[in-house]
């Protein structure tokens, strides 16, 4: 799918407005970015070969759960948003608008902390998210 860099901001901006109360709050303390492909080093950061895989998304901060009482006075986290591995993968606007709030969700699950298994818990409780009735 071909979609200009502002049309892919755009639809991010869409998969942000259209996401549920409570995950929207979680967002309110970040930063999105889109980039066009992520790093050889960062994809390798979280433990990937880059020859063979890639991101659609990537956290870059301190999770709420590791912040001691003197954590303050810091720039906003980020979530990084990568564009052309989402179209690579998307055929359709739909496809892609529901990949990026899927990439959201699961990014700010590293935002807060969550581990592996309490994160594909809390993403399978957005079941129907992305399709329109989210």
């Amino acid at each position: 799918m071909e979609v200009s860099r502002t049309e892919f901001e755009a639809v991010v901006a869409e998969a942000m407005d259209r996401i549920p109360l409570p995950f929207a709050q979680a967002l309110e303390n970040l930063v999105v970015q889109v980039h066009e492909t992520p790093t050889r080093e960062m994809i390798e950061a979280v433990g990937l070969d880059p020859a063979r895989h890639t991101l659609f998304g990537l956290y870059t901060g301190v999770a709420l759960s590791h912040r001691g009482d003197g954590y303050g006075n810091v720039l906003p986290d980020v979530v990084l948003i990568f564009r052309l591995p989402l179209l690579a993968a998307c055929p359709t606007r739909a496809a892609l608008l529901r990949q990026i709030q899927l990439t959201l969700l699961h990014e700010v699950g590293h935002h807060l902390g969550l581990d592996d298994a309490q994160m594909a818990a809390w993403e399978r409780s957005f079941e129907g998210f992305g399709d329109g009735r989210a």
